[in-house]
Formats: C-alpha cells, structure tokens, sequence
C-alpha cells in the first residue's frame, strides 16, 4: 500500500445501536470476539498504545496502535504500524445513524509507503482483510448479541 493508494472504505450497516457498536469496537473483552482475541488491552482515548503479534505463514507482524482522535460514541482513529516492516496507516471507525439502524464507516489511509514484496501489504489483501473484519466478523459477532 502506498501513500498515493486511494482510501480503502469499507461501510456496513448494522441492526444494532450506535451504542452496543460503539462497544464492540472500543471494550477490549468484546474486541477479542470478533477483531483480534490477543489484544492485550484497548482504551478509546488520545494517546492510548497497544501492541500485539500476529502471525501470518511465516511471518511475524508485531501490529502497534495509537490512538489518535476520539469523538465518544461516534468516532475512533488510530495509527496502524509494524515492527518488523515499514509503512504506517490511519485507520478511522466512523458510525452514524441511519433511520433505526447503525452505519459504521471505515477508512483506511496510508500515511508512509509500506514494503512492496509482502503480500498482506498489497491493497487488495487490505481491502479484503477489512471485508472479512467488517462485513463478516463484526457483522455475525453483533448479530449473536
């Protein structure tokens, strides 16, 4: 993914709260349902940082977050890095209401190019990783609650 890649948006609407989303995207016990399960601890506030492996084949991709904006119940923003490889995104989790329903907005920027020879990096992984997080995994999850 580089810097000149268009935002990645990925949009879902849900029958759910803004409230009980709200939660499924910022309390770490709900997180690990449907998101990562070894986040080791997530606070939706400015300045917050976690660190956690996932791994991948054979690769080891040591994820590091920072929180850097938050509107309570409504939005989340976070840098997205690796310690193993270069290359830093923004990720932002928008929600809105729309008639009874949730719409969660999701966007992806790139903020430093990251390495080209890795296969999760290319843009194509990223849009259908967020796919899967979003439309599938997040989806199920808030319809089992």
């Amino acid at each position: 993914m580089k810097i000149s890649d268009e935002p990645i948006i990925v949009e879902q609407i849900f029958n759910s709260s803004i409230e009980s989303v709200w939660e499924a995207i910022t309390q770490i016990e709900l997180m690990r349902k449907w998101y990562f399960d070894n986040i080791p601890d997530f606070k939706p506030e400015i300045g917050f940082k976690t660190k956690f492996n996932v791994e991948s084949g054979f690769r080891n991709f040591v994820h590091k977050w920072v929180i850097t904006e938050v509107q309570l119940g409504k939005m989340i923003k976070y840098t997205w890095e690796f310690e193993e490889y270069s290359g830093k995104s923004s990720t932002t989790f928008k929600l809105s209401r729309q008639n009874d329903l949730t719409k969660l907005k999701l966007t992806v920027d790139v903020l430093e190019n990251f390495e080209g020879n890795i296969p999760e990096f290319e843009r194509e992984s990223c849009i259908e990783g967020w796919q899967y997080f979003i439309n599938n995994r997040l989806n199920k999850f808030l319809c089992s609650v």
